[in-house]
């Protein structure tokens, strides 16, 4: 593979990316907006690069000199995020246009783009037992305020970059990805990691209560980091252009989420739920027909297998971080998901 950018590289997902290209001994240009101290992952045979994607002139010396452009930058979190920063989330268009101008200009040869579940149509997602969500039910569009309206539209973006100045780019929506080496804490965590945090936290201060946003039974499919790796990298050397689900088809409630976390911690926690709390759409799933039938491949990690390796690191670093019977219970319950 030529040289390359991964963008969001500071990130959960940039960070494991950018270490499974250097181990396959690619050149690789890892761009991200925070302070090097504030990355999840640097990388030492990467070149690491601070930048502010948003403005067009920074897009353009991420780019130089790059084949190939990894897009996974943008401005999100879990849910309570992204319901509460929509205009924020929004402006990660920005990232994303003046990325693909650069790599237009810079003869970039191909694009990658991360986008989301959060694209597809509400409607689809509106009762626990859904039906897995088909690429085709992004629309008609009515995708989750703010940040899902930005996912399409740049998903459009690369259509039409692709479709004007014959760029190759390639589309992934993401669903629900998890693992170690990312935010549990903060508020920009998703829920498997705050659901680790809430009963790594318990366990360590004594505590015996979890609070849940929603009522426990809203469903999703979780994919682990490794999965979602090595699927952005067969998508992006792909010959599909048409957007493709990136996400396990594994679907279970937010109830049973917490019972596998509870079980690999090896405590029972009583359930304090949280109605009023943000939680996003009733039931999400990946259909996985499409990916299966062109690229061969689905993700395969079990849940219980990624939730365990994601809690056992969880837990070690909040034991790091100095998490034990001296900090408070109340800590346990925590802020999201």
């Amino acid at each position: 593979m030529a040289s390359c950018v991964v963008t969001g590289a500071g990130g959960f997902i940039g960070g494991h990316l950018v270490a499974e290209l250097v181990d396959r001994g690619v050149d690789v240009r890892a761009v991200d907006v925070k302070p090097l101290d504030a990355w999840y992952q640097v990388h030492p045979a990467a070149e690491a690069a601070v930048l502010d994607l948003t403005d067009r002139d920074a897009c353009r010396r991420a780019v130089e000199g790059a084949d190939r452009v990894f897009n996974l930058a943008a401005d999100m979190g879990g849910i309570g995020f992204i319901e509460g920063n929509k205009a924020a989330c929004m402006l990660s268009v920005l990232i994303n246009t003046h990325l693909l101008m650069a790599a237009r200009d810079e003869g970039v040869e191909r694009y990658f783009y991360a986008s989301s579940a959060c694209v597809y149509a509400a409607d689809k997602q509106d009762r626990p037992d859904v039906d897995g969500l088909a690429e085709e039910d992004a629309y008609p569009a009515m995708p989750e305020d703010g940040y899902g309206w930005e996912k399409l539209f740049s998903e459009r973006m690369c259509r039409h970059f692709a479709e004007d100045f014959g760029i190759a780019t390639r589309v992934a929506r993401y669903h629900n990805v998890y693992g170690p080496h990312g935010a549990y804490d903060g508020g920009r965590e998703k829920a498997p990691a705050a659901i680790c945090r809430k009963v790594a936290a318990a366990k360590l201060t004594g505590g015996d209560t979890i609070e849940i946003w929603g009522d426990g039974n809203q469903t999703r499919s979780f994919t682990y980091i490794d999965d979602c790796v090595t699927g952005t990298l067969l998508i992006a050397d792909s010959d599909v252009a048409e957007p493709l689900n990136l996400g396990s088809s594994e679907m279970v409630t937010i109830n049973q989420l917490v019972d596998l976390v509870e079980e690999v911690a090896g405590v029972r926690l009583r359930r304090r739920y949280l109605l009023d709390a943000p939680q996003g759409v009733r039931g999400r799933s990946s259909d996985n027909t499409r990916i299966r039938s062109l690229l061969g491949w689905e993700p395969t990690t079990p849940l219980a297998e990624g939730i365990e390796a994601t809690y056992r690191w969880i837990h070690d670093d909040m034991v790091a971080r100095g998490w034990g019977r001296g900090s408070s219970p109340a800590a346990a319950l925590g802020t999201t998901a």
